[in-house]
């Protein structure tokens, strides 16, 4: 088996160009002077003193919710559930616009703290360049909640077993190689390598996979998170690959580009020889699964959890609790799980 290096990030999520990186890199830190009055003179986030945060805490009336990502399945479904949960404690959501665009998130979120949106569970985008904006929040007697990952800059962090989910998935997948193809055959992984979650969960998929069916041949790693990628980069991999087996993807957005594009192909729905799996949950995938196509598994999250996080961890920083983070658990589902299938697809009714 060879292995291949990961694609650029140009395709994925993360910051496109040079020139979009570095005015993403300037927006970072670009609270007005207004802005940084209104902060009443705070300390850095080092210096700090916790009565200043816990004042705006206290108060929590409103919970900002920063999701770039808006061509995901899993967005509307979570504004859905976090607005409804806030509204249980009394608190409102609002929602950025960002466009799937790292300067649009970094205004955005600028803008925020310039209006002091008393917290702010923001999934950035650029993780080294989020720090200034996070750092600014901090200083500003906000709460941040870093989602899909971790800053050195925040009150607390919402993640989701990235390297189990993308574990479970790689050994799910390299169990029936070995089991339907004789541990022969050609994988092709939708990897993200933009920004933890990514890189955590195709590292897990690719190692636990790659251990397990050493016999099966990597022919290609390309960046995908959402279906539109995932359909043009898997139609490509088959121009060149037509016999692909397997596609593993870094989210289940990706990995339904890939199921799609092996059907247009010509591939039968339920071809006994194809393995597609995914991370997420995402409800496309997951009625896939049950009716029993070759989209056989996902790593899934319980959109509730997820949604339960958004609102409970900003308040538990609220409360002064000592550990406010979240680590969402993650479950494989197979077509035999169908009771948790219809559960999750509930949920994202």
């Amino acid at each position: 088996m060879r292995d291949l290096p990961l694609a650029s990030r140009g395709s994925g999520p993360g910051p496109g160009p040079g020139a979009s990186r570095r005015n993403f890199l300037a927006l970072s830190g670009g609270l007005t002077a207004a802005a940084a009055l209104s902060a009443c003179g705070a300390p850095s986030s080092t210096a700090s003193s916790s009565a200043t945060r816990s004042a705006a805490a206290k108060s929590l009336s409103k919970i900002g919710l920063d999701y770039p990502f808006t061509q995901l399945p899993l967005y509307t479904t979570l504004v859905k559930l976090s607005t409804a949960g806030a509204k249980k404690h009394g608190v409102g959501l609002v929602t950025t616009s960002d466009q799937s665009s790292p300067d649009t998130q970094a205004s955005n979120l600028n803008a925020w703290i310039a209006q002091r949106v008393p917290a702010i569970v923001s999934f950035p985008m650029v993780f080294e360049a989020t720090e200034k904006i996070a750092e600014n929040a901090l200083d500003a007697g906000l709460i941040w909640v870093t989602y899909g990952g971790s800053l050195t800059n925040q009150s607390a962090d919402i993640q989701f077993s990235f390297v189990e989910g993308g574990r479970l998935l790689g050994r799910a997948a390299a169990e029936w190689a070995n089991e339907t193809l004789g541990g022969k055959g050609k994988i092709a992984f939708l990897t993200d390598s933009a920004i933890q979650l990514g890189r955590d969960r195709t590292k897990g998929m690719i190692d636990a996979f790659t251990e397990l069916a050493p016999g099966v041949d990597v022919v290609a790693q390309e960046q995908a998170i959402d279906p539109d990628t995932g359909l043009s980069k898997s139609n490509a991999i088959l121009a060149k690959h037509r016999d692909l087996n397997i596609i593993l993807g870094v989210t289940d957005a990706a990995a339904y580009g890939g199921f799609k594009a092996l059907q247009q192909a010509g591939r039968a729905r339920a071809d006994a020889r194809t393995f597609v799996g995914g991370q997420d949950g995402s409800a496309p995938s997951l009625i896939a699964i049950k009716q029993g196509t070759f989209y056989r598994a996902s790593s899934a999250l319980a959109p509730k959890d997820i949604a339960a996080a958004i609102v409970d961890v900003p308040l538990a920083v609220a409360a002064g609790k000592a550990k406010p983070s979240v680590n969402v658990p993650v479950t494989l589902v197979r077509e035999a799980d169908g009771a948790k299938i219809d559960a999750l697809l509930a949920q994202n009714a």
